[in-house]
């Protein structure tokens, strides 16, 4: 009996059939999974588990993060019609991606939530799936790089930032400021193999960290940019990228909580990131996207696509051993 695809196309975040190929959603209806990928909260046979986290409890200027994951997922519809540019295949083709759905908690509670988010990307994890979270403000990243400690030990970090996110820290803080000179200090990064990348703040300590800030950025150019992240990273451990939306200039990125001028161009920083692939990469997530100062989705877009090509990165390894 020959199956009409009439009859299971649309809504495939819910009657997608498997985790590889894809169906047909149009760009303009249909549930919002990230990319359409189908929602479950079982990541058997997964490579890449897409993780909403909607917390923006720690954030130091404007709130609105929590709507970032939402906003994203609008953002990536269009994405989803098309084989990836400039990959030129379709990643679902060899990455099996799930949209896990978004990390509950009780925001009444805020303590607890670093908690929550540690447990629940460990518990993925432990399935050997990966992940790809959309955040939420930039302090999920911490919670988030405990649970990869914990499977991986030292994680090296390519960090995509307006800041640095090493002020002073206690120990205690919840802020979305501080917490990676917390992750320094505990051992949870290697600062001498990460690198942060667009950075337009100034801190007197940089814990370290190999700073390509966003002048040197614009006066050395990207392929250098490019050279610079795979030499310090290098290709021989497990790497982390996170993606503060607010790396980007607030021309290409305005709907974030702590805009500062000067910052990279959306075609700079798709170009950077296209380049990452030799990265023995582990996880992942892009975070800030605060819809509510955004103007025609464009931070929204730009956000969607800065994580689809990271799970493009993924897809390309795995094409590329299938036709070794």
């Amino acid at each position: 009996m020959t199956i009409d695809r009439k009859d299971i196309e649309g809504d495939q975040a819910f009657r997608g059939e498997g985790l590889l190929g894809r169906g047909h959603d149009n760009t303009f209806s249909g549930a919002l999974s990230f990319l359409r990928r189908k929602y479950s909260r079982d990541v058997t046979g997964a490579d890449i588990a897409v993780v909403g986290v909607p917390f923006d409890l720690a954030t130091t200027n404007r709130s609105g993060a929590r709507l970032g994951p939402r906003a994203m997922r609008a953002g990536s519809a269009e994405l989803s019609s098309l084989n990836a540019f400039p990959f030129g295949f379709d990643p679902f083709d060899y990455l099996g991606v799930v949209d896990w759905g978004d990390i509950y908690f009780d925001w009444g509670h805020g303590a607890a939530v670093p908690g929550i988010i540690t447990k629940e990307i460990s518990g993925i994890l432990s399935q050997g799936a990966k992940t790809l979270c959309l955040g939420g403000d930039h302090f999920i990243t911490y919670p988030i790089l405990k649970a990869y400690y914990e499977k991986y030990g030292p994680i090296r970090l390519v960090h995509f930032d307006a800041h640095c996110d090493t002020w002073p820290d206690d120990g205690t803080r919840m802020d979305h400021g501080s917490m990676f000179a917390r992750a320094a200090t505990e051992g949870i990064v290697i600062p001498e193999k990460s690198v942060q990348v667009g950075l337009r703040t100034w801190n007197d300590d940089d814990y370290g960290f190999t700073e390509l800030n966003a002048p040197w950025v614009h006066k050395n150019g990207v392929q250098a940019t490019i050279d610079k992240i795979l030499e310090v990273v290098g290709t021989d451990g497990p790497a982390y990228m996170t993606f503060d939306i607010d790396c980007l200039d607030p021309a290409f990125a305005p709907g974030t909580g702590t805009p500062v001028s000067g910052g990279l161009s959306s075609a700079q920083a798709l170009e950077i990131v296209r380049a990452l692939g030799p990265i023995d990469w582990v996880g992942a997530d892009v975070v800030e996207v605060a819809p509510a100062y955004d103007h025609g989705e464009i931070t929204a877009l730009a956000a969607a696509t800065i994580a689809h090509d990271w799970l493009c990165l993924m897809a390309e390894k795995k094409r590329g051993a299938k036709n070794a």
